[in-house]
């Protein structure tokens, strides 16, 4: 019985410590505009995750503040925070932006340094955002991405990602952020033929500018894609902030985009 007992523990520990909670969200317009206030509530929206990626830091003054402002709020919340982030984006014709990442430094490991991926700025106009990280004795590198608006056809961008595998060969790769896209299209087809798979399905991200037809919610845009062989799903799903605020006007003050996240372990 006592065999059994510890051989219980050990399988629920190996869970335990291979469990990762990841969070993406396009924070729209993350600066000076953002009060105190309204950083503290995003750090009690995320703080209980490990990891978060943050997509539309503004570039100028405020942008790197805000992030600086956000990790302050979150070390207040009983843990201690890290970050990095990006330089501005090449971003032409686009405006231009920075990413960021922030972890708990009690359960995550930054590995080097982050990077933006260069290789394809000329044909991405916020060239994504790379960033290796432990957990525990395992390695993953997570790449953050705002894509252009659907009206210039992201999917013209998003079809380098077939080619990062191949770049980045030794990497675990995570891929996420906004993709302005739907996991249904067939430009993600590529990467599900290298193994990978979308944390969500069928699942709206981003918010209307005003409640129509009993929906809150636009469109199917931010995703995470993750190599199957390496990277065991647990949960996935987004935050519904929006249900917080009396209106819609009132919860894109904070953003247009609900966080995503996902729970997983790495094989």
């Amino acid at each position: 019985m006592k065999k059994l007992l510890l051989l219980l523990i050990l399988v629920l520990s190996q869970f335990g410590f291979s469990q990762v909670k990841l969070l993406s969200w396009n924070v729209e317009n993350l600066g000076k505009s953002k009060s105190d206030g309204e950083i503290a509530y995003m750090a009690t929206l995320i703080n209980k995750y490990d990891l978060i990626a943050l997509q539309e830091v503004v570039a100028g003054y405020g942008g790197a503040q805000a992030v600086a402002r956000l990790a302050d709020a979150l070390n207040r919340k009983g843990s201690n925070w890290n970050y990095t982030i990006s330089d501005p984006t090449s971003s032409k014709p686009s405006k231009s932006e920075r990413y960021a990442f922030l972890w708990k430094t009690a359960t995550i490991k930054k590995i080097g340094k982050a990077w933006l991926e260069k290789e394809y700025a000329a044909v991405m106009e916020r060239e994504p955002y790379l960033c290796t990280f432990q957990y525990q004795n395992k390695q993953f590198t997570a790449v953050s991405f705002h894509a252009i608006t659907k009206s210039k056809q992201p999917e013209r961008e998003i079809k380098y990602f077939k080619f990062f595998p191949s770049a980045y060969p030794k990497s675990n790769l995570i891929i996420m952020g906004d993709f302005n896209c739907p996991q249904s299209h067939s430009v993600f087809m590529p990467l599900r033929k290298l193994g990978f798979a979308s944390a969500l399905v069928n699942q709206k991200t981003s918010l209307k500018r005003s409640y129509k037809n009993g929906q809150y919610l636009a469109s199917e845009f931010d995703n995470l894609f993750f190599l199957k062989s390496k990277v065991r799903k647990l949960k996935s799903g987004i935050i519904p902030f929006y249900q917080n605020f009396h209106s819609l006007k009132e919860a894109r003050t904070i953003s247009d985009h609900c966080p995503i996240w996902m729970e997983f372990s790495l094989n």
